[in-house]
């Protein structure tokens, strides 16, 4: 067990992870930051988050010609060391936040001490879990769960894509790709969408979209870059093959809080983190949260990094009127 407490650990190492530890690093909090160990489950998570999986990223502010996501994390880790942040590459098994300090177990078996915790482990995309679809995600080759994040990026541009889903996430992705594709269809396995009609119109009257009903993807095809998917019939189990340049999985995140159980901590009805309005608090004085595991409306890595910054400034407040310097 370490001897010291840690004013300040934050678990998770993505954009909101990052912020928060380069916040508290200049407020000389002394923050050590948990990037957890990569891992498949059954899409990759990997330390630094979606990002990772990300080639390049246009939409941050400060990166006119654009960042490859994996470049940018690297970026955002080392500012935070810049500043004297701690950095442990081990996972956070559980928190007990019933006792003072509060106590989180780590994957080497040790105990670490801290007087505030950070958590901002954010969401993993849902995937298929098909091994092309992962390869080709982990290298660019065109497969993403994230269409606002790489949708407009120049090789999608007046190209068939095609979106995996039937919720309303599907249908706002799908409708997104339209001002850029030349076609999109939303590949669903059942005879009837799950979205919300209005989201459903939305897209229906785009001149370029398409909706294929009973159809499952059984298999991502090309090699370095996507060529197209082949789908099964979920009636008659009949086999197409569908020519497409772009593939996005919207079948829903899950936020990553497994390590949270029996915590105390609260969460919403769709299993990310309770949070207080306007601020980062959870339910429990002294714990914070920050980014996707506490959203489930934007995430993006902008908002991601707004919200590491509230908690790093609510944990520099809260640590303050609990007399911790």
């Amino acid at each position: 067990m370490s001897a010291s407490v840690h004013k300040v650990v934050i678990i998770g190492s993505g954009p909101a992870g990052w912020t928060a530890a380069i916040y508290a690093a200049r407020a000389q909090l002394h923050p050590v930051v948990y990037t957890g160990i990569p891992k498949q489950d059954p899409g990759p998570v990997l330390p630094g988050g979606q990002l990772m999986l990300t080639t390049e990223v246009e939409n941050y502010p400060g990166f006119p010609h654009g960042v490859m996501g994996p470049e940018m994390m690297g970026l955002f880790q080392q500012q935070a060391e810049r500043f004297g942040t701690k950095v442990i590459g081990e996972d956070i098994t559980r928190c007990d936040f019933s006792k003072r300090p509060f106590e989180l177990h780590i994957s080497n078996g040790e105990i670490v001490k801290a007087h505030s915790v950070i958590i901002a482990t954010g969401a993993v995309a849902n995937w298929l879990g098909l091994p092309n679809e992962m390869r080709l995600a982990t290298m660019g080759g065109g497969v993403s769960a994230c269409a606002v994040c790489d949708g407009a990026l120049p090789v999608f541009r007046d190209q068939p894509l095609a979106v995996v889903g039937g919720g309303d996430t599907a249908m706002e992705e799908a409708t997104y790709l339209t001002k850029f594709a030349s076609t999109v269809y939303i590949i669903h396995r059942r005879d009837s969408l799950r979205a919300s009609k209005i989201m459903q119109k939305r897209f229906m009257e785009r001149p370029n979209a398409k909706v294929l009903f009973n159809k499952a993807v059984e298999d991502v095809l090309g090699d370095d870059k996507i060529t197209g998917v082949r789908l099964k019939d979920t009636v008659t189990g009949e086999l197409s093959t569908l020519e497409v340049k772009g593939l996005f999985i919207a079948i829903g995140h899950t936020p990553a809080t497994k390590f949270l159980k029996n915590s105390g901590i609260e969460f919403d009805e769709s299993g990310y983190i309770a949070l207080k309005q306007r601020n980062s608090y959870t339910n429990i004085p002294g714990v914070f949260a920050a980014g996707d595991v506490a959203d489930s409306h934007y995430r993006q890595a902008v908002t991601a990094s707004g919200m590491g910054c509230m908690a790093a400034l609510d944990a520099e407040r809260w640590l303050a009127a609990e007399g911790v310097h």
